[in-house]
C-alpha cells in the first residue's frame, strides 16, 4: 500500500530568520509573493501523498489562515494540531520529537512520511521515502560542511548512529530531517530523554529504533534547502528559477 499521510514539523519561531518571524513563521515567509510552505505543500501533493497533518504553535492563528486559503486552491486534505496545546507551552516541552507527540491519532497503525516545514523538498525526493516495509528510513544526502548538521554512520543500508554537529570529521553524510516511519517510533518516543539542550530530540528517537537494526538510510537525489536564514530568501529564489 502506498503511503498516504505527512506529518509537518512547523511549530518552532524562526529565530534565525531574525526580524522576518517576529511577526510570522518562518514558513510564510513569502518568495515571490507566495509563502515557503505553499511550494513545499504543492511538492507534497505532486508526490501523491493525500493527507497532511501540519503540527503548529508559534502564531498558530496565521498558519491555520494560510491553510485555509490553501486549501481553498488545492483539492487536498490539511488539518492542523496545535503542539503547544497538547504539550503545554514551549517553556515545559519542547523540540523535534514533540511534533510526533502531537500526531498518534492522525496516523494510527499506518505508516507515514515525516519532515520539517522550514525544508524545501522536491517532488522526486518525496517520492523515494514512500517506501511500504517494516523499516523506517532516513534520508541522507553527501554535504560539503557536515559540520553544521546531523551525521548519519551506516553499516550498510542500514543507519547505526547519528552524531549532531560533530566537532571533528566522522564523515559527510547528512540528515535532511526527512523520514518514513512506521508505528514503531510511538513505542520509542516515551523512552527518550532530555538532550543537553533541554529538548526532546526526534534523532534519539531514531537512534533507539536503530539499534533495534530498524532505520536504513534512502540517499536522496535532488534540490533540497534548509530555509532558515535571511539569506535563505534569494537563495530559494533562485532554485525556484532552474
Amino acid at each position: 500500500m502506498p503511503i498516504k499521510k505527512v506529518v509537518i514539523s512547523a511549530a518552532g519561531p524562526g529565530t534565525r530568520m531574525q526580524e522576518l518571524s517576529k511577526d510570522k513563521p518562518k514558513h510564510l515567509i513569502e518568495i515571490n509573493q507566495r509563502p515557503f510552505l505553499a511550494y513545499l505543500l504543492d511538492n507534497i501533493l505532486d508526490a501523491g501523498y493525500q493527507q497532511i497533518m501540519l503540527v503548529v504553535g508559534y502564531k498558530q492563528d496565521l498558519m491555520k489562515e494560510f491553510v485555509d486559503g490553501y486549501k481553498k486552491d488545492h483539492d487536498c486534505s490539511i488539518d492542523i494540531v496545535s503542539q503547544f496545546e497538547v504539550l503545554g507551552p514551549k517553556e515545559k516541552e519542547y523540540g523535534t520529537a514533540c511534533p510526533l507527540k502531537c500526531v498518534r491519532d492522525f496516523v494510527g497503525n499506518d505508516q507515514f512520511i515525516s519532515l520539517v516545514g522550514d525544508n524545501f523538498y522536491s517532488v522526486e525526493d518525496l517520492r523515494l521515502m514512500n517506501i511500504d516495509d517494516q523499516y523506517c528510513y532516513v534520508a541522507g544526502l553527501k554535504n560539503d560542511h557536515p559540520e553544521k548538521f546531523g551525521v548519519l554512520l551506516t553499516d550498510g543500508e542500514f543507519l547505526k548512529e547519528i552524531i549532531e554537529k560533530p566537532k571533528e570529521f566522522v564523515g559527510d553524510l547528512i540528515n535532511t530531517s526527512l523520514y518514513k516511519f512506521t508505528s514503531d517510533v510511538f513505542e520509542k518516543l516515551p523512552l527518550i530523554e532530555k538532550s543537553p539542550r533541554g529538548e526532546y530530540e526526534i534523532t534519539d528517537v531514531i537512534s533507539l529504533l536503530a539499534k533495534d537494526g530498524k532505520v536504513k538510510v534512502k540517499m536522496v537525489k535532488d534540490n533540497w534547502m534548509d530555509f532558515g536564514r535571511p539569506e535563505d530568501i534569494e537563495k530559494f529564489s533562485g532554485l525556484l528559477k532552474q
